[in-house]
């Protein structure tokens, strides 16, 4: 297993090679405020991230990726069009501990902001990265998270469960629970059920919410309630595309299959960023297409998604990446810019390279 001296040195590497594609190296504090990374994504980034408090800068953060401070200075400073690189540490906790899963490990990566042509830039992003993996024979996939979004906006139900759905695309046991609840396939809960037949328990209104807010939301549970359950055909089509796998030549095509009206659009915007693959060298027959991919990495990525990985299933990805226009629109203060990166785990890498 590399050392920190490896790791380092390989993230060094890659960073010049980065650099020689045309980016600018930007370089985030280790120590990063909590405050914009908690409005992104709520608590749940407290299991994944190590908190602690300053007594002057308040809550604060070591440095879980390195795309949302980037992207910070970028829409603070930045000129049109960019492409920034960096290499440094950063700090995820684990689920289970173990020699293949860090929880401290160097990162390089690679990150494009461009309005011109934002297929062209997934695939000098993704050509960039296969480049410079390619002596290390990884299996390439990658996906779309716009598609299963077009889905979900495309059914025919209520604002407030499309709005419910999309935040849980990143949540699949989640999703798949609201799915089987609004098409009606799993009972009402007991104390819901209850609330709104008017069997209520009398107990005073308590809490830091008003009356109002409680009201309102009573209202919009019993608009739930009489809401007409998904179809069950837009169901089945939404299961069959978040199972679909296939070649990713053949990816247009067997979305067109699944007779999703919605998908047009992105599958529009997938053909482009397929033809701007393959005019870069990418081999279409045997990069792997999965339309779910990307549903377990960080909630930014709302477009293009890939990873390179190895052989052995208990290692993480060696690279990742993907596209994350609306996070540029969340952190722009009113502006916004299509955004594209990646990046490579160093040590990881280096591991790899001193077994090939």
């Amino acid at each position: 297993m590399a050392d920190k001296a490896q790791s380092r040195a390989q993230s060094g590497r890659l960073l010049a090679q980065f650099l020689a594609a045309g980016a600018v190296e930007v370089t985030p504090d280790i120590l990063q405020p909590a405050e914009a990374l908690l409005d992104l994504y709520g608590e749940d980034i407290r299991a994944r991230a190590y908190v602690t408090a300053d007594p002057l800068r308040g809550e604060m953060m070591l440095r879980p990726d390195f795309t949302v401070p980037v992207v910070q200075e970028h829409m603070a400073n930045g000129a049109e069009p960019a492409r920034y690189a960096y290499a440094g540490e950063v700090f995820r906790r684990q689920d289970h501990r173990g020699p293949a899963r860090s929880n401290e490990y160097f990162q390089a990566g690679f990150e494009i902001f461009d309005r011109a042509d934002p297929e062209a830039a997934d695939a000098e992003v993704f050509a960039l990265f296969s480049g410079l993996l390619s002596k290390l024979k990884l299996s390439a996939t990658i996906g779309d998270m716009g598609l299963l979004r077009a889905a979900v906006d495309g059914l025919d139900t209520l604002p407030e469960r499309k709005a419910a759905l999309a935040r849980h695309i990143w949540r699949p046991k989640r999703f798949q629970h609201l799915l089987a609840r609004y098409s009606g396939q799993i009972e009402v809960p007991k104390a819901r059920a209850d609330l709104l037949t008017g069997q209520r328990s009398g107990a005073p209104w308590i809490g830091l919410r008003s009356r109002e807010e409680m009201e309102a939301r009573i209202a919009a549970l019993e608009a739930d309630a009489k809401a007409p359950p998904l179809a069950s055909d837009a169901v089945a089509a939404l299961n069959a595309l978040a199972e679909l796998r296939c070649p990713a030549v053949a990816a247009p095509a067997a979305l067109r299959t699944l007779a999703i009206p919605a998908l047009e659009p992105a599958i529009a915007r997938l053909e482009r960023r397929l033809s701007a693959l393959a005019a870069k060298g990418i081999d279409l027959a045997t990069l792997q297409f999965d339309a779910s991919h990307g549903r377990s990495t960080m909630e930014y990525y709302d477009g293009f998604v890939f990873t390179f990985t190895a052989a052995d299933p208990d290692l993480p990805p060696v690279a990742s990446g993907g596209r994350y226009d609306a996070l540029t629109r969340q952190l722009g203060q009113g502006r916004e810019i299509p955004a594209v990166g990646g990046v490579i785990r160093a040590g990881l890498m280096a591991d790899l390279e001193g077994k090939a």
